[in-house]
């Protein structure tokens, strides 16, 4: 699997390769939007195969590593097309609207369904707004979890083609900012 890395995270941060104020543009094959999303927010790939992720706790302020069992290496990148297609960020309430979006969408594991349930419930407290918008763009959500597709197979189709068949519009669905991480997923 190819490796996508990403330079000085700040420097890609402040100076985005697609305008954050809508969801990247449906022309962009999924592999060009799934790098530029991964690079905005200082992503690799090299989660989807890593035997461990870490997660930053308390506002960053302590980080802990856990196992990555396979069913959350498989799910992690189709997570991150997710993000792509719907436009939602990766901060805490795009998380948040992400996770909604595919509970209703569909979900295949049981890591996936806690990971995601936590993310939506601490959505809803810091935005109900955001979470009710998410909620009603996701009645006709598809998730990818279900759909029994392999990320490599998606990567040379047009984005817009890859919303049509998760019941996204081509624009995508996010309708402010696209938020970003201002650091590194561990």
């Amino acid at each position: 699997m190819t490796t996508t890395t990403v330079g000085a995270l700040h420097d890609v941060a402040e100076a985005p390769l697609f305008p954050r104020d809508r969801p990247l543009p449906p022309t962009l094959t999924v592999r060009q939007a799934r790098d530029a999303y991964l690079a905005e927010n200082g992503f690799t790939t090299d989660e989807y195969t890593a035997e461990t992720f870490s997660l930053m706790i308390f506002g960053g302020r302590a980080k802990v590593t856990l196992p990555n069992p396979p069913p959350r290496r498989w799910a992690i990148a189709m997570h991150d097309l997710h993000h792509v297609a719907t436009g939602y960020g990766a901060n805490l309430i795009g998380e948040g609207e992400i996770a909604l979006w595919e509970l209703m969408g569909g979900c295949e594991t049981w890591i996936v369904y806690l990971l995601n349930a936590s993310a939506a419930t601490l959505g809803f407290v810091l935005s109900p707004r955001r979470m009710l918008q998410a909620y009603r763009d996701a009645k006709q959500a598809k998730a990818l979890y279900r759909q029994g597709m392999k990320v490599e197979e998606m990567l040379d189709m047009p984005l817009g083609d890859l919303r049509e068949r998760l019941g996204i519009p081509r624009e995508g669905l996010a309708k402010g900012e696209r938020a970003v991480v201002a650091k590194r997923r561990a």
